[in-house]
């Protein structure tokens, strides 16, 4: 019975949406290598959004991109979900449909296609998937509708405004239910009330669907919204408690 409750307890246990440990990634060899991380470890649970800070080179877009599984780490362990993705090379031959179904991206420009409109723009990823046209179209509504721009769901690119535009690139990195999305400085165009308005929506999004968010940033001003942060130096990582701090503020 022991050992019964024992295997209860732990399928129990919520699984980290990301774990990473003693992650190194080097560049070059001899003399002339550089280490751009060091022993790098962090874990994400679902649901969760820390952030990821650090001057320039620090090795902020080194470890994204390990993690985003667009370059090879020089080793250590990654897991995503009960999924082990690297250890001593990947664990999936093909990483494209990888990072196309479990791994979500938003980036400091929306990088939208500029002849579709905003509902095509989401609908196409689901449709890489392999999902109908009406199964797509239809997660794209119901994003659009949950981003509060449902009224913009036809609109050309090019008619939508900077914050409508990162809505929808939002959208689209959900559209796939991926565990994880990682966000390369999200709110970098952004003036500081519709930044604030971003990371509230992260915020919002990461508890509704439960995706861990990553965001690497260099706004001060969005800093204090997170609850737990990771600091990069010279590629070695640093946990260190945020503050938290509510969004109540936006309202006034």
């Amino acid at each position: 019975m022991a050992d019964t409750n024992n295997q209860v307890a732990e399928q129990n246990i919520i699984k980290p949406a990301i774990r990473v440990e003693n992650l190194s990634k080097t560049y070059g060899t001899g003399s002339s290598a550089v280490q751009a991380l060091k022993d790098a470890s962090m874990q994400v649970q679902p649901g969760e959004v820390v952030g990821l800070l650090g001057p320039s080179g620090s090795g902020k877009t080194t470890l994204l991109q390990c993690l985003g599984a667009i370059i090879d780490p020089s080793g250590g362990r990654i897991t995503l979900g009960g999924d082990l993705l690297f250890e001593n090379g990947w664990q999936y031959s093909d990483r494209r449909t990888l990072r196309r179904d479990r791994i979500g991206f938003i980036f400091q420009r929306p990088y939208l296609i500029p002849f579709m409109n905003a509902t095509e723009n989401i609908a196409f990823l689901p449709m890489l998937q392999g999902k109908s046209n009406k199964q797509a179209y239809k997660r794209a509504e119901e994003l659009l509708d949950t981003l509060d721009i449902a009224d913009r769901a036809a609109a050309r690119i090019e008619q939508l405004s900077g914050g409508e535009q990162q809505r929808v690139a939002i959208a689209r990195a959900l559209a796939n239910r991926p565990p994880i999305i990682l966000a390369d400085e999200p709110t970098a165009p952004l003036d500081s009330h519709r930044a604030m308005s971003v990371m509230q929506l992260l915020h919002e999004m990461a508890a509704k669907s439960g995706t861990a968010i990553i965001v690497v940033t260099h706004d001060e001003n969005i800093i204090p919204v997170f609850k737990r942060l990771y600091r990069l130096r010279d590629g070695v990582l640093h946990e260190e408690a945020g503050e938290g701090r509510g969004f109540d503020y936006l309202e006034n």
